[in-house]
């Protein structure tokens, strides 16, 4: 089979296509046959050796794919060969078929399309773990999505307009304002040309917001937290930020001062919460994964929800999507077609 095998970090220019021997199905486990692939940023960090949840390499990295059954191992039942599946885990979906534990496939939506069925897993399980397991989001509250026009960011602000809530959203470009606004967005905030703070304060009569979703770290992180109001929840999910080269030094102090970090003795005067999320241990948690899954599953169907994507390429511009998706400059969900 074809596949990108991660020998060496580096550039995107790393990534090349190889010819790789297809593994046995063992007992509990299913081959899929992938068609569509979902990019998520933590691939990105994995190719430039950043990501501490990587293998040891050479690996096939991806976290996510849509695709069908294609072999079924001894122990599988309840299953058939044909029926489409979303794959998850940690790395193995950068390829023309991957072999899981069946423990990590989960039902595809029957009206989406195979791009948005790669789409939703783990950006959706993201926010909603966020935003409903640890942020326990009221449709009362107002909420604050950083990055609102990513694929993360996309899924936050969709889920919690359907609960009801007032929801801000900041993005870099004013096409990415149209995105979110497109999605029901009550205050889509372009953070380069105005002040996010100033902006909150001033929609909210002098107060705040209740509830964070926090991807980028550094200053953002910490404007985010001095717009938390009292009993407010901020939740991060990642430090885009970061950019840590460690064949540069200089890169090491900026890098550590950018990491969220939180004094206790403010937040109790406060009375706020910060708290932090990874899907990877869902993994090995399968019943929580599962519940977790069928909730958010009922409130997509219930709501008419649809992942965003925002951009699709071809199995053979795997590093070109790679490139857009470093550059900041992708809206919504990247998507890769076998």
């Amino acid at each position: 089979m074809k596949a990108y095998v991660l020998n060496k970090v580096g550039p995107a220019d790393v990534l090349k296509i190889s010819d790789v021997d297809s593994r046995p199905v063992g007992t509990n486990e299913v081959r899929v046959r992938i068609e569509s692939i979902g990019l998520n940023y933590a691939e990105i960090q994995s190719r430039k050796g950043l990501y501490g949840w990587a293998p040891k390499r050479p690996y096939i990295p991806g976290m996510e794919a849509f695709g069908k059954i294609e072999a079924i191992g001894d122990g599988v039942s309840d299953i058939e060969i044909g029926t489409p599946v979303i794959v998850v885990g940690q790395f193995g979906c950068y390829a023309e078929e991957v072999v899981v534990p069946v423990s990590q496939i989960l039902p595809a939506f029957e009206n989406f399309s195979p791009a948005e069925n790669a789409a939703f897993a783990v950006q959706f399980m993201t926010a909603w773990v966020a935003l409903f397991e640890i942020g326990r989001i009221r449709a009362s509250d107002r909420v604050l999505i950083q990055a609102a026009a990513g694929g993360v960011g996309t899924a936050a602000v969709q889920l919690a307009k359907a609960l009801g809530c007032e929801v801000f959203g900041t993005a870099s470009q004013d096409s990415k304002l149209d995105l979110i606004g497109k999605l029901g967005i009550d205050h889509p905030i372009n953070y380069r040309t105005t002040d996010f703070v100033e902006v909150i304060r001033e929609k909210t009569g002098g107060e705040g917001v209740d509830v964070v979703l926090e991807v980028v770290g550094g200053e953002i992180f910490r404007k985010s937290l001095e717009i938390l109001n009292p009993f407010g929840r901020l939740v991060v999910i990642g430090f885009a930020s970061l950019n840590l080269n460690k064949l540069n030094p200089f890169s090491w102090w900026k890098t550590w001062q950018d990491i969220p970090r939180v004094k206790i003795d403010a937040m109790a005067t406060a009375s706020q919460v910060v708290g932090a999320s990874h899907l990877g241990y869902l993994l090995k948690d399968t019943e929580r994964m599962l519940r977790i899954w069928n909730d958010l599953s009922t409130y997509t169907i219930e709501n008419r929800l649809r992942p965003v994507v925002g951009h699709e390429f071809q199995f053979e511009e795997l590093a070109e999507a790679h490139r857009l998706m470093e550059s900041r400059n992708s809206h919504g969900k990247i998507v890769v077609h076998i």
